[in-house]
């Protein structure tokens, strides 16, 4: 006890750190898809849909093939345009991951429920060789 009380602030660090460190791992982040079950999952057919949340010039650089731009900053009050898709596996993709979680807490508010994301965004997916759609 004497330790602690000797060396407070730094049990204090150890302690806010931890507590951090604990939190961010805890925290729900929703569900990732890697762009090899991005892949499988656009292949397999009509039950997928695609949703960029990236704004309108950096989907225009590239983007997935037959996907939807919904920048993120209009997400909420565009939503009505996915209504079609609430039954679909949906899949969303932004720049570099960053973004996506936003969009997926949006997205199951507004009744969605198999929604993934893309893990580490378009980056991930031009880094992996993938094919983009301009």
């Amino acid at each position: 006890m004497n330790f602690i009380l000797d060396h407070l602030p730094t049990v204090a660090v150890a302690v806010i750190s931890g507590a951090a460190l604990l939190w961010t791992s805890l925290t729900p982040r929703g569900r990732l898809a890697s762009t090899m079950q991005v892949t499988q999952m656009i292949n397999r057919g009509k039950t997928t849909a695609v949703i960029d949340v990236r704004t309108a010039d950096e989907f225009a650089a590239g983007h997935l093939r037959d996907a939807k731009n919904i920048p993120l900053a209009d997400l909420g009050t565009r939503v009505g345009e996915l209504d079609k898709a609430k039954i679909k596996t949906v899949i969303v993709v932004d720049q570099n991951g960053s973004r996506a979680a936003k969009a997926e807490r949006l997205l199951k508010t507004a009744g969605f429920a198999d929604i993934y994301s893309l893990e580490g965004g378009i980056a991930a997916w031009t880094a992996a060789g993938l094919p983009v759609t301009k």
